[in-house]
């Protein structure tokens, strides 16, 4: 048996928590609509509903998000004379001595390899620089010299990266799909680790564009969002399924408690915690009364806000919640209902 006192205490508490009920959202002032609202704008199509705005003005990359590079290679011409590189394909040819004849590739180290010359650095240099060169060192041979040279193969470095961004036999076409890695870079043929986090599209399209016009002609480069990073919320506390969940659009406060599977009995709806670190990773905190809009009784609350990634919404226990334990021992569970609202009473929602 329960004693009398304690009995009159709980009771007390009940009829306490039911006049706190009863309040308007308090602290947030009822929106008043000053003319029709159109509920019906779309008929039949309302499931579709309106374009909206979009969700942020600019796209920043961030970790983890996955982008695919698309190449396209041009024929335009170059606006200035074409300097040898490696790999190259060249023809020396001497009218005076045949044996001077022959065809050569630019080698790694940027040289080519000549009779009585041994190895000569041609690489960034011109044709036309090149049988300079090259008949000024002969004349130490021969009193006459008459050095020609052909070029036979060109942009050997740009048909490696043509090879390297091949992918017709995966996904078709010319591209490379990458990561931005931890570090916020991520990494393309030829030009190495490039940082990407905090930059648009366009930013980053410009930056590897530029990288790629310091080494090679007629590439053109076109980043395309392929995944976004994942991105998630945790909501913990006084819900029916709490966890992690993952942000696929906007996504408020009371809408994360639907993820959860709604409130359970005791929770404070007036006291939901939620925790958010900023940008350089510094803990932010606030206070949530969400009571008033979930109870009906605020059709446009203020403290509905959005959630961001990585929030933390915790939904704690009412400090009186332990008179909904005395009356579960004193008359049972009774009917109980675990539809919307999680697992709250039929007497009315909970959370006092």
């Amino acid at each position: 048996m329960i004693p009398t006192s304690a009995l009159r205490r709980y009771v007390w508490l009940g009829l306490w928590s039911a006049l706190l009920s009863a309040r308007v959202c308090h602290g947030q002032p009822l929106e008043t609509v000053g003319r029709p609202v159109p509920w019906q704008a779309f008929a039949q199509g309302e499931y579709i509903g309106p374009a909206r705005s979009q969700h942020v003005p600019e796209y920043q990359l961030r970790v983890d998000d996955e982008l695919e590079f698309v190449y396209r290679f041009t024929s335009e011409e170059l606006g200035r004379e074409y300097q040898l590189d490696v790999g190259d394909v060249i023809r020396v040819e001497s009218a005076i001595d045949a044996a001077l004849t022959r065809e050569v590739t630019v080698q790694p180290d940027g040289t080519i390899d000549l009779l009585y010359l041994g190895p000569v650095r041609v690489v960034r240099r011109t044709v036309s620089e090149t049988i300079k060169d090259l008949n000024q060192r002969y004349t130490k041979f021969y009193k006459v010299t008459d050095i020609n040279v052909t070029r036979v193969k060109t942009q050997a470095r740009l048909e490696g990266l043509r090879a390297a961004v091949d992918s017709r036999s995966f996904s078709g076409g010319q591209a490379r799909r990458v990561r931005v890695t931890p570090a916020g870079t991520l990494s393309l043929p030829a030009i190495g680790v490039v940082p990407a986090q905090g930059l648009t599209l366009d930013e980053l399209r410009r930056e590897v564009q530029a990288r790629y016009q310091e080494s090679f002609a007629g590439v053109e480069v076109t980043p395309i969002l392929a995944q976004r990073a994942p991105r998630y919320i945790f909501v913990v506390g006084q819900v029916c399924r709490p966890g992690r969940y993952e942000l696929l659009g906007p996504t408020s406060a009371m809408q994360s408690l639907a993820l959860a599977g709604g409130w359970t009995d005791g929770a404070d709806l007036r006291q939901v915690a939620l925790f958010r670190r900023t940008d350089d990773w510094s803990l932010l905190a606030t206070k949530l009364d969400i009571r008033g809009a979930l109870a009906g009784h605020c059709p446009s609350p203020a403290d509905e806000i959005w959630l961001r990634d990585s929030d933390i919404v915790v939904v704690p226990k009412t400090s009186h919640h332990g008179y909904g334990d005395v009356w579960t021992h004193l008359f049972g569970h009774g009917s109980r209902d675990c539809g919307v609202g999680g697992c709250s009473t039929i007497a009315g929602v909970s959370g006092e």
